[in-house]
């Protein structure tokens, strides 16, 4: 069927939210450069880039209350909220390790699942009435969104900086521990006290990364990724066979076989 003009908001809104936040990411990252093209805040400034993503933010606002749907206003509005809050929790670390990797998962839910589960909501929402589609979009939405992210951290450690189109190993320089490192860390336990000071130390980022290389955290990152797509797929399929159903399990396919 052709897509709703209120279902084609949703995707610009949503693409407006995501790039907003990039926009402020790069702010607080104090990152140079953003898919090969230097950031805002390189070319205008911080003050410039903060106010820059916030008039993004306020025009998708604008949009979303265009859509004149008090539901879609509360499900999108809470992508906004769960950003700020995996922006948060970005900021902090845990010391036990199992602690540490649900803290990773849910930062990573909140920071880039929310915004890809809410928006299939949304417009689950504009185009049926049944509550069962709408959970089965958002569970679709969050599972793409968390493998999405997991592959983001494995290309982190195995793409060179051309073809990422921002420098490699810049988690580790922002002193984050993702998937790939969690993972080498079993393998490795003098990483932990790499962790705990966030690769503060001179040597860090080049040692995290030879254990991260040497290690099985990318082939487990890799795998987790796999896991999460599988039940996108299985989530999804709960649909009625259609073309379009077809290709959200071929975006699955998509989400893992990237590599930039």
């Amino acid at each position: 069927r052709e897509v709703q003009a209120s279902q084609r908001s949703v995707a610009i809104i949503a693409e407006m939210i995501h790039t907003a936040s990039l926009v402020h990411d790069d702010v607080i990252d104090d990152a140079n450069s953003r898919r090969g093209k230097m950031t805002v805040n390189q070319i205008w400034g911080e003050r410039k880039a903060v106010l820059a993503g916030d008039f993004i933010l306020s025009a998708a606002s604008v949009a979303l209350a265009r859509i004149g749907n008090t539901t879609i206003i509360s499900v999108l509005t809470q992508v906004i909220e769960d950003l700020v809050r995996g922006e948060f929790l970005q900021l902090g670390s845990k010391e036990n390790e199992n602690e540490r990797f649900a803290h990773y998962l849910e930062k990573t839910f909140k920071k880039t699942a929310s915004l890809i589960a809410n928006s299939c909501k949304a417009v689950s929402i504009l185009g049926c009435p049944d509550p069962k589609v709408h959970e089965i979009a958002y569970q679709y939405g969050k599972n793409v969104g968390i493998a999405f992210q997991l592959i983001d951290d494995v290309l982190d450690f195995t793409s060179c900086a051309n073809h990422l189109g921002k420098p490699t190993a810049a988690d580790l320089k922002l002193g984050l521990a993702t998937g790939p490192v969690l993972f080498a860390c079993r393998q490795f336990p003098e990483m932990n006290a790499m962790i705990m000071r966030r690769f503060s130390k001179p040597g860090d980022v080049e040692r995290a990364r030879k254990y991260v290389l040497q290690s099985d955290g990318v082939q487990q990152t890799t795998y987790l990724a796999q896991r999460y797509c599988h039940e996108a797929t299985r989530e999804i399929s709960k649909l009625r066979p259609s073309p379009e159903r077809e290709a959200l399990i071929q975006l699955t396919e998509m989400v893992l076989m990237r590599d930039k």
